[in-house]
């Protein structure tokens, strides 16, 4: 594995944004029109997520980490634009500090009903709020390895994106909250170690 060619790797990154209230800091429905708007200068990079009080974006499939930071960079400028033309605020962070997730908003759309249909009040309280960095890789043995190696590692990139201490109003005693929450949503954590592609498919 010394030889690794990092050319033959992309990235692709998503950024989900919390819609806030200028004047009472709350979270706040956008009623999809910053997706609206923003459809508009970057077709399918921005899309509604589970709550109406937030927004995803998504990159295109970049090369390198300086391609992912460029077009990160744009759409935070974007969706920041749009939302202050109307009014709003957007901010990043694990969960909101404050804001209580049963006053929350779902979109209405067949994927989310259906999540909320099957985990009921598991999925209405996964008010979070996250950054995914994805990893494209040509080949499958690589990918098993990366993916084991990591497992390592995760613990330590946890403890330094710790931003989410506060719940509903709460100190609550983690630095990363939002992880608390997120557990009780299926295949999360640390993932098991697989020996190939085969093995993971079977799990």
């Amino acid at each position: 594995m010394a030889s690794i060619d990092y050319r033959h790797f992309t990235l692709g990154v998503e950024e989900e944004y919390m819609v806030i209230d200028p004047t009472t800091r709350e979270l706040k429905s956008h009623e999809q029109k910053i997706v609206q708007e923003g459809q508009k200068l970057i077709m399918d990079k921005v899309k509604a997520e589970m709550h109406q009080a937030v927004v995803e974006v998504g990159t295109d499939i970049c090369a390198n980490v300086e391609e992912a930071y460029k077009d990160v960079t744009v759409l935070r400028n974007t969706i920041s634009k749009i939302a202050e033309d109307l009014g709003l605020w957007v901010g990043a962070s694990g969960t909101h500090p404050f804001s209580l997730w049963e006053n929350q908003l779902i979109t209405d759309h067949i994927r989310y009903n259906e999540i909320v249909n099957e985990l009921q009040e598991a999925a209405r309280s996964n008010l979070i709020f996250g950054l995914h960095v994805h990893v494209g890789m040509e080949d499958r043995k690589m990918a098993i390895h990366i993916a084991n190696s990591a497992r390592y590692f995760l613990p330590h990139v946890y403890a330094l994106s710790t931003n989410s201490p506060f719940w509903e109003g709460r100190k609550t005693g983690y630095k990363s909250f939002r992880s608390k929450v997120f557990d009780k949503f299926p295949r999360t954590g640390i993932p098991d170690r697989f020996d190939s592609i085969e093995a993971m498919i079977i799990m």
